[in-house]
């Protein structure tokens, strides 16, 4: 048996520990996606919002898995389960003494619904694993919380257990200590017996190891009573500066711990021992718009570690800096730590279309205060995401000039795969918009106002105040009040913003423009239109974005169980009018796709197998009449009623077609005749194309050839009369 005192391992005392499993008692009620030490899992995700003390573990797949390893007999088990839409599977509790066998300690076929109850279960006495195993899924999920083990019961046998200061060192753990070079630097160990009846003795104490002459015993008890502990001290005395190694093996009468083994990982001087050599063969593989895999060959010979920095805007030229312990967001100069640790593999976040993303890696040594950085040759590499990746065949046949074009469009986005309005914190904050930030915390940006909110994985809805809001508002949806739809479900028009200062003060009024504020938050207000309606306006930033969520949802789920998904004219008793298109299709060429949002709609494909169609061809929103979903034949492209980019010098500047292959036309209302220039910029803000353009007083059309241009996203810049317009082009 083994005793656990629950403590953060110290990072600039002499006395550290490194721990592969957990001594008990060991407990986790989830609160963050870190995994206690001896914990881990396949496949499970959270309940933010729910569990005895929210949040708590989600199983939802079979197979999903939690596994404890222990490092002593168990006592009690206690967990509280719950079943959400949970019929006709199995859910187990199991045992094993080695992590290969297992042997079911309680099958779960009907948990309790609705409610976290709490059960006890009693492991064997011999056992070192529990696993909480999903072992088949017919329907529903399983929530887990407030797991505990609890130590067990110590018997009339001779039990050995060694502590150092406060800290149980288990069998065949690493302890970290350090002296001065040259200094004799003591450290008094204490060695237990845990049993009720027989004496524990104490044959000898060997030290082995690559540096064992620098490590020596200066006493050690050789009986110690029942319930009783004698100390044992330990001399370390390093020759040189850096690791120095070496094994203690403590013989005893101990059942099962005869040889009972601690690794002793020596610091001389300040720092432990610098690698000799960086990792190799930085690769990229499954590389998307959204994501990709970064892998590398470890170092050899082997460091302890590697720490990954990352910078999107050049080459990487920071360096770590040694007897710092980073972690994944900190930031070094203007480059931010990606990850830290063992794995020879990284998934970096945030990332977007057709952007590339350059990586360092430094090979490290040492725990805590001594670790030692590699800052000389880093590995380095960079990767490219793609620009855009609509299927092939995703749109073939679609033709915006046939009758039919809006009914052919909803056939290609609807059906499609349903995810679940509970899944949008696992699955799209985590895995897609949350960003990394200092002291291993996330930030998420509510998209209406532009607040950025700090958090510690998982994503608390509640905690955090904020709400998966429905762009085209729950009120308006034909199948209000239901919810657990596909189109209330839908993340194409899901996004995270404050819930009292957004999206509450939005309630289910239309998108505009305010004229007269009542209400601002950051970049969001809330006031009246021009014409005296009550209106919500977001920020710049989301108006494009939420202009295509809204005509998306109307275009995907119209006609659906018979019912017309067009924008209201006539929201409620209270709120007399209607969303306005014009507004809408304004905002939509106004803010065109960003690569966050068309990295967005290629992550969501993935998640749904449906994309959102104005993303991809802006231009057809044109041809959709969202008051009453019917077709536009021949509009005008870009179809704002409302005019764009009105400035005094020039006026209702608009691009089209935006996305462009080969060749695209600026129209431009020029108040006098002028000579303007006109430059379109890549990403790194080289001018790839200028021209001088002659505008003559009234409305302008100039062409323009991409033929030359790479696939890629671009700024599009004028200047006449003083007056700078700017755009965002894509080129396909």
């Amino acid at each position: 048996m083994k005793n656990k005192i629950n403590l953060l391992i110290a990072s600039l005392c002499i006395n550290t520990m490194v721990m592969a499993q957990a001594i008990l008692p060991t407990a986790w009620g989830f609160a963050t996606a870190v995994l206690p030490n001896g914990w881990t899992q396949t496949g499970t995700t959270f309940y933010t919002a729910s569990g005895n003390i929210p949040p708590a573990c989600k199983f939802d797949n079979t197979g999903d898995s939690l596994t404890i390893h222990f490092a002593s007999a168990p006592g009690n088990l206690t967990y509280y389960l719950t079943g959400n839409s949970f019929a006709g599977g199995t859910f187990l509790v199991e045992e094993s003494v080695d992590g290969n066998t297992w042997s079911t300690i309680h099958t779960h076929t009907a948990p309790p619904a609705a409610t976290y109850t709490m059960f006890t279960d009693v492991p064997s006495n011999a056992s070192r694993y529990i696993r909480f195993n999903y072992l088949l899924k017919v329907s529903g999920n399983i929530g887990l919380d407030e797991v505990s083990i609890v130590e067990g019961a110590a018997g009339p046998a001779q039990e050995i257990n060694v502590v150092q200061g406060a800290s149980t060192i288990i069998d065949g753990a690493t302890f970290n200590t350090s002296s001065p070079v040259g200094v004799n630097t003591p450290v008094a160990f204490n060695i237990q017996n845990l049993g009720t009846v027989d004496t524990l003795f104490v044959s000898a104490i060997n030290i082995s190891g690559l540096n064992a002459a620098e490590f020596n015993i200066v006493s050690f008890p050789n009986a110690i009573l029942p319930n009783s502990s004698g100390l044992f001290t330990l001399n370390f005395t390093p020759s040189v500066a850096g690791t120095r190694l070496a094994i203690l093996d403590i013989l005893n009468n101990d059942a099962d711990e005869a040889t009972y083994t601690i690794n002793i990982n020596g610091i001389g001087g300040s720092f432990a021992t610098e690698p000799t050599v960086q990792p190799t063969t930085l690769t990229f593989s499954n590389v998307k718009s959204y994501r990709f895999t970064a892998n590398f060959a470890a170092a050899n010979p082997a460091s302890e570690g590697y720490i990954v920095l990352r910078n999107d805007n050049g080459a990487v030229t920071d360096m770590p800096a040694d007897g710092v312990v980073y972690q994944r967001g900190d930031n070094i100069g203007t480059s931010k730590v990606v990850y830290s640790g063992t794995y020879t593999s990284f998934n970096p976040i945030n990332i977007v279309a057709s952007s590339t993303y350059n990586f360092a890696v430094f090979a490290y040594n040492g725990p805590a205060a001594f670790r030692n950085y590699l800052t000389t040759s880093p590995l380095t590499g960079s990767v490219t995401t793609l620009a855009q990746m609509i299927p092939s065949t995703y749109y073939t046949g679609l033709n915006s000039s046939v009758s039919t074009f809006v009914t052919d469009l909803h056939n290609i986005i609807n059906p499609h795969t349903q995810q679940f309005y509970s899944n949008y914190g696992t699955r799209m904050v985590s895995l897609f918009a949350a960003r990394d930030t200092a002291n291993d915390q996330r930030v998420l940006t509510c998209v209406y106002s532009g607040e950025n909110k700090l958090f510690t994985e998982p994503f608390d809805w509640t905690t955090a105040g904020y709400s998966r809001e429905h762009t085209f508002c729950h009120d308006w949806m034909p199948t209000n009040p239901a919810s657990g739809l596909p189109e209330y479900d839908d993340y194409h028009h899901l996004f995270p913003t404050n819930q009292d200062q957004a999206n509450v003060i939005r309630l289910n009024y239309p998108l505009g423009e305010v004229a007269n504020a009542t209400y601002t938050f950051m970049g969001c207000k809330f006031g009246t239109n021009a014409a005296g309606q009550k209106v919500f306006e977001p920020r710049d930033e989301q108006k494009g974005d939420a202009a295509r969520a809204m005509m998306y949802e109307s275009t995907c789920y119209t006609s659906v169980s018979g019912n017309l998904w067009a924008f209201p004219s006539n929201i409620s008793g209270t709120i007399t009018y209607g969303q306005d298109q014009n507004v809408i299709k304004k905002w939509h060429y106004q803010d065109p796709p960003s690569k966050w949002e068309i990295a967005r709609n290629d992550f969501i494909d993935s998640l749904q197998n449906n994309r959102n169609p104005f993303v991809d061809h802006p231009e057809y929103a044109c041809y959709i009449n969202f008051s009453n979903m019917t077709y536009i034949a021949n509009p005008t492209i870009p179809c704002d009623a409302l005019g764009l980019n009105k400035l005094s010098g020039l006026s209702n500047v608009y691009v089209a077609p935006n996305p462009v292959v080969d060749e695209m036309s600026i129209f431009v209302n020029a108040v006098a005749k002028q000579t303007a220039n006109l430059s379109i910029i890549d990403i790194t803000g080289k001018i790839v194309m200028q021209m001088p353009i002659t505008l003559n007083a009234g409305k302008n059309q100039t062409s323009v050839s991409t033929a030359g241009l790479s696939k890629g996203i671009y700024t599009l810049k004028i200047t006449g009369d003083q007056q700078l317009f700017t755009q965002k082009i894509i080129k396909q």
